[in-house]
């Protein structure tokens, strides 16, 4: 056995620091990606200086052309296609053509389970295929809760179907995920063979099938109803002890105050949510407002807090319910929903003080869900990471401004006035162009792709504002930093290094079974790190087993980019997983509990499918 040069033990122990970083999350996974980028670019001008006062024999070489190949990824065509990408999904959702076939299909679906999966699944699969998958179940999320609400299904049936077949409906074409532009990019690099339009479309259909029979059934039974089919929104979040109605008496200290400095800048735990002043209901801003005597205020707190604020503030409780039809009271258009926190939202990491979040989006948050865990008191300082859910009261207008924020996905239908319902046939048109003329080899997929984000561009269906809204940065900003360490594994020898550790499987099993090996391994990195990260890491393994067995690599390539486009057994492997973890009320084991014989099953359909279609 040749000893293992400094350069693969530097490159292995970047590796090992990132998965340790992607696991944990202490830091974005896009910054993560950045540091990784930033520390090979370091190695090898660090290690010249050591060799130079004699404390290395030599300089740890990384990159056969250093810098360009640690700055790769800036350029990479994976990376400007997968951005040209979220420009054209965006051009699409701006025209509310998913949505208006989303409710047309969810019209016939009625209280009846198994039409409701299978119009979720029918929906959002074959849409995944043609814009980007998270993008589709950003979409159709809205849909699908209101869909289990009018037809009394608990939306914790629905919910994970959707995020599952996002994921195999990806797989149908070559522009349904990022991770398959980045593998086809890396195969073309390694192998000299890129993934047409179609490549894989045939075994995308049977993984499909079976997926849609597997959620239809097994996966129908197996996942729980977390959250009980309801209407009322404050009994969904069990608010029924932390809202109440005050009355201000003519004693009171609060009468002449102002509602920001009497009852807002409070040291109490306590949120005003409306105002009902002679039969009016008056919702955020509320806080430049003068207190009257009479005044009834809708409050979040605790009977604790509260019991302290009736005899302080000088208020008498009103005897009421406050529930969804009495906070809905103050406005013709729904004012309580629900919001989930996006991928890449700004407010990642903040609290809904730091983030000034009442007097930025004149909101007010009643509860917070994360997963199965509800905050219904001392919220404003706790950090909000992405997949949690806000209960949310506000103007119609402000929850239609929340529906617009990037950082947020509304979880109700939102009657919207900005779609640009004229743009449809443009919009799709560009869409089925692009698809086009990279399926018929006239142009590459990056090309076609960049010309088609201008076209919705130049067609007005995006405005240039919006440009750069449509894009999701972390995505795009991980792209760059991870694909110089598949380069660095490669170059180093490291690929090979790990390839022969797994080709010595080949002595037990057939080819068929290391092909299987493969998948498994992806699939488990990839339900623990980001799926484009598992991607750059195993594609470069598989190559160099395949070529040692003999095999067919491109086999290889394609089992791994299966399995990293379809993770599911933990929230955190794929971001539609994300999306749905709060509005679901999932637990962590829910995903191994339902995802986890998915996993098996597509394991063996894949690798079989793979064999029979292109051979080992």
């Amino acid at each position: 056995m040749e000893p293992i040069s400094s350069g693969v033990v530097v490159v292995f122990l970047v590796v090992l620091a990132a998965l340790a970083l992607f696991v944990t999350e202490p830091v974005p996974v896009d910054v993560t990606a950045i540091g990784v980028m930033v520390a090979l670019l370091l190695v090898q001008p660090a290690s010249a200086a050591l060799a130079g006062v004699g404390a290395l024999a030599e300089p740890i070489v990384i990159f056969a052309d250093y810098p360009a190949d640690a700055l790769s990824g800036f350029s990479s065509q994976a990376t400007l296609t997968v951005l040209a990408m979220f420009i054209l999904s965006d051009g699409v959702q701006r025209t509310g053509v998913i949505q208006r076939l989303g409710a047309r299909i969810a019209a016939f679906t009625g209280d009846s389970l198994g039409r409701q999966l299978g119009a979720t699944i029918g929906v959002v699969a074959p849409i995944s295929g043609f814009i980007n998958n998270t993008a589709a179940v950003a979409i159709l999320l809205p849909m699908v809760t209101d869909l289990a609400e009018r037809g009394g299904t608990s939306p914790s049936k629905l919910l994970l179907a959707l995020s599952y077949a996002s994921m195999f409906g990806g797989m149908l074409t070559l522009i349904g995920t990022s991770t398959n532009i980045l593998a086809s990019e890396l195969s073309g690099r390694l192998i000299g063979r890129t993934f047409t339009m179609f490549e894989f479309t045939q075994l995308g259909i049977v993984v499909s099938v079976v997926g849609t029979a597997y959620l239809l059934t097994v996966g129908r039974w197996l996942t729980p109803e977390r959250i009980k089919p309801k209407v009322d929104l404050t009994e969904e979040f069990e608010m029924a002890d932390y809202l109440t109605e005050v009355v201000v008496r003519e004693d009171s200290p609060l009468v002449g105050q102002q509602v920001r400095r009497a009852l807002v800048e409070t040291e109490f735990d306590v949120d005003l949510i409306q105002l009902i002043r002679g039969g009016e209901v008056y919702l955020e801003p509320l806080g430049p407002k003068e207190i009257q005597a009479g005044d009834v205020f809708a409050l979040r707190t605790d009977r604790d807090t509260l019991v302290e604020l009736l005899d302080v503030e000088g208020l008498d409780p009103v005897p009421t319910v406050v529930d969804e039809s009495e906070l809905e009271a103050g406005e013709e258009r729904q004012n309580l929903v629900e919001i989930v926190v996006a991928p890449g939202s700004s407010l990642v990491g903040k609290s809904l003080t730091s983030a000034s979040f009442r007097q930025r989006y004149n909101a007010t948050v009643l509860a917070l869900r994360r997963g199965g865990e509800l905050f219904r008191r001392r919220m404003d300082n706790v950090s909000l990471r992405v997949g949690d859910t806000l209960l949310v009261q506000a103007t119609a207008d402000s929850v239609e401004r929340l529906d617009s924020n990037r950082d947020f996905i509304v979880a109700q239908e939102i009657e919207r006035h900005d779609f640009r319902v004229e743009k449809t046939p443009v919009a799709v048109g560009i869409i089925v162009a692009v698809v086009g003329l990279a399926a018929l080899d006239f142009l590459p997929i990056v090309v076609s792709a960049l010309a088609g984000s201008l076209a919705m561009i130049g067609t007005r269906c995006l405005r240039p504002g919006e440009l750069y809204e449509s894009v999701q940065w972390d995505v795009v900003f991980l792209l760059a930093g991870v694909i110089p360490l598949g380069i660095a594994l490669e170059s180093t020898g490291g690929a090979a290094l790990l390839a022969g550790l797994v080709v010595a499987v080949g002595d037990v099993l057939p080819l068929v079974g290391v092909l299987g090996v493969f998948y498994l391994l992806t699939a488990v990195l990839t339900n623990v790190i980001s799926n484009n990260a598992s991607v750059v890491l195993m594609v470069p393994v598989a190559v160099e087993a395949a070529q040692s067995l003999g095999a067919n690599a491109f086999a290889f390539v394609l089992a791994v980019t299966f399995a990293a486009s379809t993770a599911f057994m933990t929230p955190v492997g794929y971001q539609t997983n994300l999306f749905v973890y709060g509005p679901g009320g999932y637990r962590f084991s829910d995903y191994i509990r339902v995802g986890g014989p998915l996993q098996l099953v597509f394991a063996a359909v894949t690798t079989v499918g793979i064999a029979v279609i292109w051979g080992l």
